[in-house]
């Protein structure tokens, strides 16, 4: 360690005397890596969001029940209470036509002047009722046997829906880490092999005068982790970007999606990519130095 830190001054202008060599290619490979971490972020946040819409809809998992037009208030009572007894039913509440008026004004927002040009209010009672996901099935089919109710409406295929999306979105998704990581370990092996080459006459003096093999690889493997982390870095300043942008436009239109906190959801985002990129940065390195041995 003591040889490293009265060194670093060596280290430091080595690697960059390394990565100004062809420094074309090397630009080219530094912005090819930036753009696969970079999608490789989007990939992580949606894969984010989306177990993050799964979680949330689970937990607010809920029926609702219509009735026929006939049913009065006071049987609207009755038909909650049956439903509470039945076994999942965490709890029922009846909402009225007027608070179902006034959730849609509140969803639609600023386009809810469009409900004005109704005589009447177009919306009927019915009963919320939160349930327990693994028991909606059973619950349903228990709401089906009771006679003052008209129609169901339940959010298990939209969940199921969006289930199957975020298995093949994980399936993607991990095929995608697979081949980023693999060329990123393609390309820094490729950089540390050509600095390898361009520096022989450098390295073999160093081995004369008696340098450790850890003091001639330490240069090269900094060389990696510049082009890996800092492209991880990039990246994650174009995903902070990206994310702040795509929240600016949900929130207007779909105010009520059920998002992660921006800062949340940037923070994890940006430690795996920065993670990943010093993992891949180390693997290349060594691969790279692996390899120009044996050649």
């Amino acid at each position: 360690m003591k040889i490293i830190i009265a060194n670093l001054g060596y280290f430091i202008k080595e690697t960059f005397t390394t990565l100004k060599t062809n420094r074309l290619s090397n630009l080219l490979s530094f912005v090819s890596i930036t753009l696969a971490f970079f999608l490789l972020a989007l990939v992580i946040t949606t894969w984010i969001v989306s177990l993050q819409v799964i979680d949330v809809m689970e937990q607010e998992a809920e029926i609702n029940v219509f009735f026929y037009e006939t049913v009065d208030e006071p049987s609207r009572d009755w038909v909650a209470a049956s439903i509470s007894d039945i076994t999942g039913v965490v709890s029922t509440r009846v909402v009225n036509e007027a608070e179902a008026l006034q959730r849609m004004e509140e969803i639609l927002g600023e386009e809810a002047q469009v409900l004005a040009y109704f005589d009447e209010n177009p919306f009927e009672a019915f009963i919320e009722v939160k349930v327990d996901l693994n028991q909606s099935q059973a619950i349903v089919s228990a709401l089906q046997e009771i006679p003052d109710v008209r129609s169901i409406r339940d959010n298990q295929q939209v969940l199921d829906q969006i289930r199957n999306i975020t298995r093949i979105q994980q399936f993607l998704g991990t095929l995608f880490i697979v081949a980023a990581g693999t060329a990123t370990l393609v390309v820094i092996s490729h950089i540390i092999r050509q600095g390898v080459y361009h520096n022989r006459e450098q390295i073999n003096t160093l081995r004369l005068l008696g340098a450790p093999e850890s003091f001639i690889a330490l240069p090269f493997l900094l060389v990696g982790l510049v082009m890996t982390v800092g492209g991880g870095l990039l990246a994650s300043v174009m995903t902070g970007a990206a994310i702040n942008m795509g929240y600016t436009q949900m929130s207007g239109p779909i105010p009520y999606l059920p998002l992660p906190p921006q800062g949340l959801l940037m923070w994890n985002t940006t430690l795996v990519i920065l993670l990943l990129s010093l993992l891949l940065g180390i693997g290349g390195s060594v691969m790279g130095l692996k390899t120009s041995k044996e050649t």
